[in-house]
């Protein structure tokens, strides 16, 4: 099985960012794009507390596990989500998420 898996971040300024990422480390969303030093804020270090790492995710729904109640609640608290707004901390890793694009919030 493979453990490893390419994901194509768009970053505020609309650079794409091609990352390869590890499925086996248990890492999310927001662990990847902060250890490639991309620009998502993630203040609360992945607690699900701030929803500073707010991205859309177009291909959501085919690939990520359903939100939870945290999640919504802090998604509902922003003034610029969408139907594919989600928390990159709350996203693990896995090896169905190949070749997804993922869009970072500007603030």
């Amino acid at each position: 099985m493979k453990n490893e898996i390419t994901i194509i971040v768009t970053d505020q300024e609309g650079n794409k960012h091609p990352l390869i990422c590890p499925t086996d480390m248990g890492l999310t969303l927001k662990d990847i794009c902060k250890a490639y030093d991309l620009p998502m804020e993630a203040m609360c270090g992945g607690m699900a507390m701030c929803a500073t790492c707010h991205c859309y995710i177009p291909d959501e729904n085919e690939v990520l596990s359903e939100k939870n109640e945290v999640e919504e609640a802090l998604l509902s608290e922003l003034f610029n989500t969408e139907k594919t707004s989600r928390l990159a901390c709350q996203i693990y890793l896995t090896n169905q998420m190949d070749g997804i694009s993922v869009q970072i919030v500007a603030d």
